[in-house]
């Protein structure tokens, strides 16, 4: 395999260098769990994973409750058929547990569960470390998406015991760094005073920005920041519009999600501004929803998914390209005219 180069950045002060652009796993786990794309070949995902290495992408993003352990087996599929010195830096979380696929996820950070799903995913992987190791979620004790009959008190773990228990992990050699993913400000200043927080994994995009504030907290304290869905989820990928969201699997996630229905109509008309955008520069669409979301001070690289080998053309220029003052106005007037999503409507200068 032939890889290209691209350029890469310090991930804040943690001693690792990762491209600006990474490949997320989310969309690879395959159907038969909640949080599903629709069908996926396993194939086609390995190949992607191919394509994201051939094209220089340093490093991928997993997490175990992605398909119950499926993304994490994928990835490690498409590890071992890489010549060693070829293989990619691996980033997975924990934090999320469920005993069906189909059920509840519950948020969980006690020390027991943290472990063993770390050696779970060591052994999915088919690593010795995990390069980045990530709390998914705040809110222990809590059921995704709402607070449910679990005993969350009971079962809660304060942030400062359970970014103890990752600084000890990060101690005893089997990660190499630590993060934090969807914490907000308050959360990250009591994770510092513990330990350094090596990243954060905030969602970032052009519909939304509200991670803004986490973002300059991370330039602040020199961590780096990797944003997840910098393409919403596929809406400003130039792929989308009304038919296309009818189409959707049954089981695809989004179906039901309000940026794919009620702020649907808004939503494209941003994805429009970075067509005119696209068009200037000779681009792809995704490629200018990514250049914007490293175009933001503070963000290290952005995480950008891929479910066929020939969708990764469509992202991996972002990490070249640098946006203009009238590409920046196109897009924030199309942001304020809509009234799409939410946070600061630009990068500042």
């Amino acid at each position: 395999m032939t890889n290209t180069t691209l350029a890469a950045r310090p991930l804040g002060r943690s001693g690792i260098p990762i491209t600006p652009v990474g490949f997320g796993a989310w969309a690879i786990a395959g159907q038969g769990w909640g949080f599903g794309w629709g069908p996926q070949d396993d194939a086609d995902s390995v190949a992607a994973v191919h394509a994201a290495v051939e094209a220089g992408v340093s490093w991928i993003d997993t997490a175990p409750i992605y398909g119950a352990g499926h993304s994490e087996e994928v990835v490690g599929r498409a590890l071992r058929a890489l010549p060693a010195a070829d293989r990619p830096l691996v980033f997975t979380k924990c934090g999320l547990v469920s005993d069906d696929p189909f059920g509840p996820v519950r948020k969980t950070m006690h020390p027991d569960v943290v472990r063993r799903d770390l050696e779970a995913s060591l052994r999915r992987l088919g690593v010795d470390a995990i390069d980045l190791y990530q709390v998914h979620w705040p809110g222990d004790g809590e059921l995704l998406g709402g607070v449910g009959d679990l005993g969350g008190s009971r079962l809660a773990t304060p942030v400062e015991d359970y970014w103890q228990l990752m600084a000890d992990l990060r101690a005893e050699g089997k990660i190499r760094a630590i993060g934090l993913s969807n914490h907000d400000v308050a959360l990250l200043d009591r994770a510092e005073a513990i330990a350094h927080v090596d990243a954060i994994q905030p969602p970032f995009s052009a519909i939304h920005r509200g991670a803004a504030p986490e973002i300059a907290w991370a330039a602040a304290h020199d961590t780096g920041v990797i944003a997840y869905s910098p393409m919403a989820s596929g809406l400003l990928s130039g792929a989308f519009d009304v038919g296309r969201v009818a189409s959707l699997p049954a089981d695809d996630w989004r179906r039901a999600h309000p940026d794919f229905t009620d702020r649907l109509a808004a939503n494209l008309l941003v994805a429009d501004a970075l067509r005119t955008v696209a068009a200037r520069h000779d681009v792809p669409v995704a490629t200018v929803a990514v250049a914007w979301v490293l175009a933001w001070p503070g963000v290290t690289g952005a995480i950008v998914g891929a479910r066929r080998a020939d969708q990764v053309a469509g992202w991996t220029p972002a990490a070249d390209l640098r946006l203009t003052a009238d590409d920046l106005d196109t897009i924030t007037a199309a942001l304020a005219g809509s009234g799409a999503g939410e946070g600061p409507l630009r990068p500042a200068a």
